[in-house]
């Protein structure tokens, strides 16, 4: 009987130390009871979870991860805090996100894993009664408060909140930021100083001793997002940064330590450029392939070749004056049979010199699935003359030569001019009209359509009496939107959208 019960302490002994040893081991361990299924190991878990260990140990100080959407990277930190707190009940996390729902999600499931059967078999680790909310809880030892975790939005406060103690020698707990940026402010300056000026100001003067480590993890956004704030030295302090892209080749590969290069399958799916997925159980090459020219994600979200350069491939474009090139179009001599026409229009507010223009556009959707835009017109019209205008340019081009395509309805976006354009083209029954709600920001809706342009599905004529403004304009678009006018474009990413990136509603 005392044999048994020796062989099982000794068995509960060995696992405690593999689990405060391996953070991969503790990450799987503590995976399996709960989800019920294990966790499914990849090259970059161990990568990710040696920089970790090597956090612990105080052999790296600082660490920056950039990471493809969907590789696990939340798992691997919610079991840091955990095994922190298994480590040094006294530990001290904050865990900031953009995500003040994802924040919550990982202290709770930190703290389910601690409260767990599991754990406290090998680790008797008491919470407090007192403090045992989702997003802030706090250990006791010797019935005094002793290590807490405090999760917040990036947006929150946490004046008052520290992570590590002066308590014990040694890892003492982590500033962990988890997507500090929110992906659809990427392309908003304001919103990008936002989140560096929070980690500058805020974050890294939460630290409770100055070897207080921050872990910064993250999918590349913007060259001017956290990870570049952080690798070009605007935060104090050592930093390592690992990159880990969704298409890798031979070259990133030998990069990596030569533990890590091993457990890279090389009998898979390669590209004609030696490139293969980085996890092809999870993402296929195929998929990764699509998505790179531009699509959408298994979660139906668009996809551009900006996003999946950024977001997986680690690498984001510098944005500049030539955010969509002429030379992207295809050109066309003559006007193809197309299978349906329409007309997009986008309102100017108002009419002064320094305000855009109203402008119309008809385009239609050619058998061979590409945008032909047809006609532009532009001008600065008050309200009674641009309904006038309106009519015209539905007169011209319902009565052209139909065989070209049925002009099905007038687009127009529902906001000033445009609603009383809506509401008078509806009001005579003179046109079908379609009312569009933009709700992103022009640049976002750029990045997501402009692919289709770089594919040259995307038509010009070779001559217009229209065509040389619509290219000026077109080749002067600016990421920090400083250009004069973008009018023109605002109805081509409608025509886009409609006729390329959606089903398009039917107007009989």
């Amino acid at each position: 009987m005392n044999s048994k019960v020796n062989t099982s302490l000794l068995e509960m002994q060995l696992e405690r130390e593999k689990c405060e040893r391996d953070h991969l081991f503790f990450t799987r361990r503590f995976f399996l009871p709960r989800m019920g299924f294990k966790f499914s190991v990849n090259w970059h878990h161990e990568y990710i979870a040696d920089k970790i260990d090597e956090v612990i140990a105080g052999k790296v100080k600082n660490l920056v991860i950039n990471v493809p959407p969907g590789s696990g990277k939340t798992e691997l930190l919610t079991n840091l805090i955990a095994r922190g707190i298994a480590r040094n009940a006294r530990s001290r996390f904050l865990y900031l996100s953009f995500s003040q729902s994802l924040v919550e999600d990982v202290s709770a499931t930190a703290r389910n894993i601690v409260k767990s059967e599991d754990f406290q078999k090998l680790w008797s680790v008491n919470i407090s009664t007192a403090t045992d909310a989702k997003s802030n809880w706090k250990t006791t030892v010797d019935g005094y408060d002793a290590g807490h975790v405090y999760s917040a939005s990036m947006g929150g406060q946490v004046t008052g909140r520290r992570a590590g103690t002066l308590a014990n020698e040694g890892f003492t707990g982590a500033i962990i930021l988890d997507d500090p940026l929110k992906p659809e402010d990427a392309f908003s300056q304001t919103a990008r100083k936002k989140a560096n000026r929070k980690i500058l100001n805020t974050v890294n003067s939460r630290k409770a001793k100055s070897d207080t480590p921050i872990i910064l993890i993250m999918q590349r956004l913007h060259v001017e997002d956290p990870t570049n704030f952080v690798m070009t030295g605007n935060v104090p302090g050592e930093w390592e940064q690992i990159c880990i892209p969704a298409l890798i080749d031979d070259d990133y590969m030998q990069s990596l330590p030569k533990h890590i290069q091993k457990k890279i399958p090389r009998n898979v799916d390669r590209d004609e450029k030696g490139r293969q997925s980085y996890w092809p159980l999870k993402e296929s090459l195929d998929s990764l392939l699509q998505l790179e020219q531009g699509g959408q994600d298994k979660d139906g979200a668009i996809v551009s070749r900006y996003t999946f350069s950024s977001q997986y491939q680690q690498q984001p474009k510098k944005l500049g004056g030539d955010l969509v090139k002429a030379e992207w179009f295809g050109r066309y001599a003559e006007l193809p049979v197309l299978k349906w026409r329409a007309i997009w229009v986008d309102t100017a507010q108002k009419t002064k010199e320094h305000n855009d223009y109203s402008v119309f556009l008809c385009g239609g959707l050619g058998h061979d699935n590409k945008l032909y835009i047809i006609d532009v017109k532009r001008g600065k019209w008050e309200a009674p003359e641009l309904i006038k205008e309106a009519k015209s340019f539905i007169t011209k081009h319902r009565h052209s030569n139909t065989k070209i395509g049925k002009l099905r309805h007038m687009a127009v976006e529902d906001k000033s001019s445009g609603t009383m354009l809506i509401q008078t083209i509806s009001r005579g029954n003179i046109f079908p009209i379609k009312a569009i709600q933009r709700s992103t920001d022009k640049l976002t809706r750029t990045m997501d359509v402009v692919f289709y342009v770089e594919d040259g599905r995307v038509m010009l004529p070779y001559s217009a009496p229209w065509l040389l403004n619509y290219i000026e304009e077109i080749e002067g678009l600016t990421a920090d939107m400083t250009h004069d006018h973008d009018d023109q474009w605002d109805p081509t990413i409608d025509a886009i959208n409609e006729t390329l990136a959606e089903s398009p509603t039917v107007f009989d």
